[in-house]
């Protein structure tokens, strides 16, 4: 079932539209940056293979999923996540939360109990991932139709 579109003020509207635009710019300026270099023994091969590179670990089915869950959500148990990530099995979610701490995007933090307890929470660098990817879910949510303006 399709979810009914968040309606969200005119005011909000225009400031996220802004703020997409100004990542737009910014990442033209990015762009242009890299390629200043191409002659210095760089070329564009070399730039779209570390940007594969660089991406490898978000190209993997439920990786940036729970990474938006840990940004949006916080910090949560392992069955906290499962329930809010629809379809995902216990094994994979287990497969993807030890890849994305291996790669130093989550903590996997004990909490001594009784009961002991485990959760899951961004580290920095999870955080940062998770506030650089925000425009773009903001861009496709409002290019999906799952934000609007008011009526």
């Amino acid at each position: 079932m399709p979810l009914a579109p968040m309606r969200i003020s005119a005011s909000d509207l225009k400031r996220i539209r802004q703020a997409i635009s100004d990542v737009e710019e910014n990442g033209g300026m990015i762009r242009r940056a890299f390629e200043s270099y191409y002659s210095d023994g760089f070329d564009v091969s070399w730039e779209v293979d570390a940007a594969v590179d660089a991406f490898s670990i978000f190209s993997s089915k439920w990786t940036i999923e729970i990474l938006a869950t840990l940004y949006i959500a916080g910090e949560r148990r392992f069955n906290e996540m499962r329930t809010l990530l629809r379809g995902i099995s216990s094994r994979t979610l287990s497969d993807k939360l030890t890849t994305c701490v291996q790669n130093g995007l989550i903590d996997r933090v004990v909490v001594e109990g009784p009961p002991i307890r485990v959760i899951y929470r961004l580290t920095d660098h999870g955080r940062e991932a998770g506030r650089l990817l925000s425009p773009l879910v903001a861009y496709m949510k409002l290019h999906q139709g799952r934000v609007v303006g008011p009526k």
